[in-house]
């Protein structure tokens, strides 16, 4: 019986049918379409049914999958699903490359303005709920962090690892833990040093002032009954190792120490190269932290009253009336 804190709650504002289903006015003629959900629920297979009806291309928004030595652990399109759809931000960074989300959020804008040359209407989708934000609503200033300070919250995951930085963050902004990453340390630290810097919760400091972009935005977001959603995320966890996850880990394993692959899928595969699980154990872990992981997602997406939520029964429908909409 899974505990509370694998359970994955799908109880966001009522979802839409597709007979229910409406674009937003806008006086502007470019639209970026934001396809989001938590792991496992779809977005790739969506996006890329919804391109192709639209005629259009697909920029990811999953910060895993930007790393080209990452691609069976992070469930990134196949060959196949790359060849049907144009995509931008797969695999072009390697794990040992220095990125962030400001990085990104440049470099997609960008991107938009040649894209939108020729495209009336360009797919944002991915299960990185911070670089879709990024991206939608701009990324806000954040104070500078004093070296005495830093040095602080580095001594701190050094000494008491990701745990003390995550226990540390929930003392001090419940709110911003509740949707953070628990075991990604650099966003941990940098909430921390914020904390430590101002007085004030990291949180207070995030999309207090949005951007405006020369773009029309639409969100959408797949909903699965809880159940449903579990059965995908382990049957995706299986189909992971019989593809060559765990061939894919060990060869990453030298750099077992990058940021990088501090990421569910990988660590848990170190841990059993490391002789700390057994192997069925470690897969086990996986489908958990995966679940986990889906509850933090779909936290930071029902904060988010922008969005429109699709029944997963109703996908077919809501691509046809999508087309409809947009031409």
């Amino acid at each position: 019986m899974m505990n509370a804190e694998c359970e994955i709650e799908v109880k966001p504002s009522v979802a839409l049918r597709h007979s229910e289903f409406r674009i937003p006015n806008s006086e502007l003629n470019k639209t970026l379409t934001v396809i989001a959900g938590p792991t496992a629920s779809g977005k790739t297979a969506f996006s890329i049914q919804l391109a192709k009806a639209l005629n259009t291309v697909i920029i990811s928004a999953d910060s895993r999958q930007f790393y080209k030595e990452m691609s069976i652990g992070t469930a990134a399109p196949t060959p196949e699903e790359l060849l049907q759809v144009k995509h931008y931000f797969i695999h072009n960074i390697s794990i040992e490359d220095k990125y962030d989300v400001a990085d990104y959020e440049r470099e997609v804008l960008d991107l938009l303005d040649e894209l939108f040359k020729t495209h009336d209407n360009v797919i944002l989708t991915g299960g990185s709920g911070l670089f879709i934000d990024a991206v939608c609503n701009g990324i806000d200033e954040m104070p500078d962090v004093q070296p005495e300070i830093r040095q602080k919250v580095e001594k701190m995951l050094k000494e008491g690892g990701v745990n003390a930085l995550s226990e540390e963050i929930q003392r001090l902004d419940p709110e911003y833990f509740a949707v953070v990453d628990k075991q990604n340390p650099r966003r941990l630290q940098r909430a921390l040093e914020i904390c430590y810097q101002t007085g004030k919760m990291f949180s207070s400091f995030r999309q207090n002032n949005k951007a405006q972009r020369d773009f029309n935005i639409v969100k959408y977001a797949l909903l699965w009954d809880r159940q449903e959603l579990i059965k995908r995320i382990d049957r995706r966890v299986e189909l992971m190792m019989e593809q060559g996850l765990l061939e894919e880990a060990k060869a990453l394993y030298p750099k077992r120490n990058l940021n990088a692959l501090n990421t569910v899928g990988y660590k848990e595969l170190f841990a059993y190269f490391d002789g700390q699980c057994t192997l069925a154990e470690a897969v086990e872990q996986i489908k958990i932290h995966t679940r986990q992981y889906a509850k933090r997602q779909m936290t930071w997406l029902r904060r988010d009253t922008g969005y429109q939520w699709i029944m997963s029964e109703e996908i077919d429908n809501i691509v046809s009336v999508l087309r409809q909409e947009f031409e």
